[in-house]
């Protein structure tokens, strides 16, 4: 059985290259290859997919002991060619430490069983990625 949620995310230009995107919550991000200090929408999309696989990580780790470290990186190609700009091999590598002792171990034993559970499942960044969402570009 499938359920569905709309989201909506709202873009306006502030410069040439230079965005404002707002989500129904009124919170608003700053970016595009322009946008000083900002992030550009390539990178604002491996964001995503770390943030996304990172949340369940996070959640289902923390619970058992809180985390002494913990960073993810993200790497992909940009590949240009005559069938136009791609990603492709977005490899995400997750550090995370905890401290010594029971609670330590029992969040190591999760962080795999987490990172499956967001790949196979829960992720739906990198999952609508591997998937293959049609994209739909119109003038409104």
């Amino acid at each position: 059985m499938e359920e569905s949620s709309p989201r909506t995310v709202t873009l306006r230009r502030e410069a040439e290259g230079v965005y404002i995107a707002t989500n129904e919550a009124g919170d608003e991000l700053r970016f595009g290859h322009n946008a000083e200090g900002g992030f550009g929408n390539v990178e604002l999309l491996l964001a995503a997919v770390a943030g996304c696989s990172g949340t369940d990580l996070d959640v289902m780790t923390s619970r058992r002991a809180e985390p002494t470290a913990w960073q993810a990186t993200v790497t992909a190609d940009k590949v240009t060619g005559d069938g136009g700009n791609i990603l492709r091999d977005i490899v995400v590598t997750f550090h995370v430490e905890f401290p010594e002792g029971a609670d330590g171990d029992k969040a190591r034993a999760r962080v795999e069983p987490a990172l499956r559970a967001a790949h196979e499942r829960t992720c739906t960044v990198s999952r609508t990625i591997e998937h293959g969402a049609k994209v739909t570009l119109q003038a409104g």
